[in-house]
């Protein structure tokens, strides 16, 4: 008689670990950073139809790196939550921190019950009316959460990168400045030999939450805005041409 296959908790638990951090590592980073007047997000992705960062709600915005299908099932479930609380009770009722205890839960669950976990890290973000209200939350493939501050990077290199923005983020920089970052960090991905990518703006996928707006906070930056936000970055030339100056006045 053969002897039953016995696989202890700890190491149940830490192969699960191993698998779901290998499969967010293949994907490419997602980069949040706060700016004066919201949040911003960008990631690589040439994709115009299959989106990693998405609205949830008025103020909520959602980004995820890992297996596609799996990051969308949450984001969908993720705006019938909201809708749903929206509706019962009011708007202001739902927020990130409620969105993204209610993700903990599924992520946590799925960890401990199910035979494989789910391949995803995400972040729920809501903007508040002033810098201090603004809040960041990153969610692993466990369930854990973590509240942040500043800037976030998710996939890929995230230590890496999360080194590189550490070095260039500081409150209060303009969305221009923090896209310009973005990118450059972005672009320091897979690189090896300290020369750094330039990725044109029809290979990036930004969005960002506009503390500005009145209610529908989210909105997607692309096409000529967005290669005006991104050509200082892109190909060092100014985003303007400066005027021309004033003809020197005739005597008579």
């Amino acid at each position: 008689m053969s002897m039953p296959f016995y696989v202890s908790p700890e190491q149940l638990m830490k192969d699960r670990a191993d698998y779901a951090r290998k499969g967010i590592a293949r994907g490419r980073s997602v980069v949040v950073l706060q700016y004066d007047d919201g949040i911003a997000f960008a990631t690589e992705n040439a994709s115009r139809a299959l989106h990693k960062i998405s609205e949830i709600y008025d103020r909520i915005a959602f980004a995820a790196v890992g297996k596609y299908n799996e990051f969308e099932n949450l984001r969908v479930a993720g705006v019938r939550y909201a809708d749903l609380r929206g509706f019962s009770y009011d708007r202001e009722d739902v927020t990130a921190r409620g969105l993204a205890n209610a993700y903990a839960q599924t992520l946590g669950t799925v960890f401990t019950t199910e035979s494989k976990p789910l391949e995803v890290e995400l972040v729920v973000a809501e903007v508040g009316r002033e810098a201090s209200g603004d809040q960041v939350y990153r969610l692993s493939y466990d369930g854990s959460v973590a509240d942040e501050h500043g800037y976030v990077v998710m996939g890929g290199q995230a230590d890496k990168l999360g080194g590189l923005l550490a070095e260039g983020w500081r409150p209060g920089l303009t969305l221009r400045e923090v896209l310009r970052l973005a990118v450059d960090v972005l672009g320091a991905a897979g690189d090896d030999d300290g020369k750094r990518r330039s990725i044109p703006a029809q290979q990036l996928e930004v969005a960002v939450l506009d503390r500005t707006r009145p209610r529908r906070a989210f909105r997607r930056l692309t096409g000529a805005l967005l290669e005006d936000l991104l050509a200082p970055t892109l190909d060092g030339a100014p985003t303007s041409t400066p005027p021309a100056p004033a003809p020197a006045p005739q005597g008579d």
